[in-house]
């Protein structure tokens, strides 16, 4: 909406991801997390409050493509309300792109999730956590590597699936056309 409206709306919420660009998404996420104790719900915390600011990014950049595309001028110009424009006009076309940034990024948000668990501050035991099960297999790799192994594998498999389903919704919308 900052973007569509534009002016001073829009430079405020640019100024604020900026500031969010300026720190390593890692460290800030550590740093949430070290604030409110370890634990899943400190997790969850922790990337919402920095994970937004690229998914700010990319609607902005798509709402600054679509704005001036043929088929909003249209809509703009048939009279529509400014909110059924962005309803049923450029959210669809909008949303695509970002559910797309969302399967790739999932892999992203698993290999966090071990990380910070493998760190210590992720999801604590007795709850099973892939990251936390890595760790505990460390001080064992020489002579039994099976432990750390096996969910390190379970990592690398998840993110190998998450980016394929990425490729393929990406290429199903490619190939049907997403613009209107």
């Amino acid at each position: 909406v900052s973007t569509w409206r534009g002016g001073l709306a829009d430079g405020i919420v640019q100024r604020l991801v900026d500031i969010g660009f300026a720190f390593p998404f890692l460290v800030l996420v550590i740093s949430i997390v070290g604030l409110r104790g370890p634990g899943l719900s400190s997790l969850f915390i922790a990337v919402s409050c920095v994970a937004w600011i690229f998914y700010a990014r990319l609607v902005r950049s798509e709402v600054m493509v679509l704005k001036s595309a043929n088929y909003m001028l249209a809509a703009r110009t048939s009279g529509f309300s400014t909110a059924r424009v962005l309803a049923f006009h450029l959210l669809p076309n909008v949303v695509n792109q970002v559910l797309l940034y969302a399967t790739s990024d999932f892999v992203y948000a698993v290999l966090l999730g071990a990380s910070v668990s493998y760190l210590g501050l992720g999801v604590q035991p007795p709850t099973p956590e892939w990251g936390a099960m890595v760790q505990e297999g460390q001080n064992f790799v020489v002579t039994q590597w099976w432990i750390s192994f096996f969910p390190g594998l379970a990592i690398v498999l998840t993110g190998l699936a998450f980016a394929l389903i990425g490729d393929s919704l990406a290429d199903k919308w490619r190939n049907s056309g997403s613009r209107r």
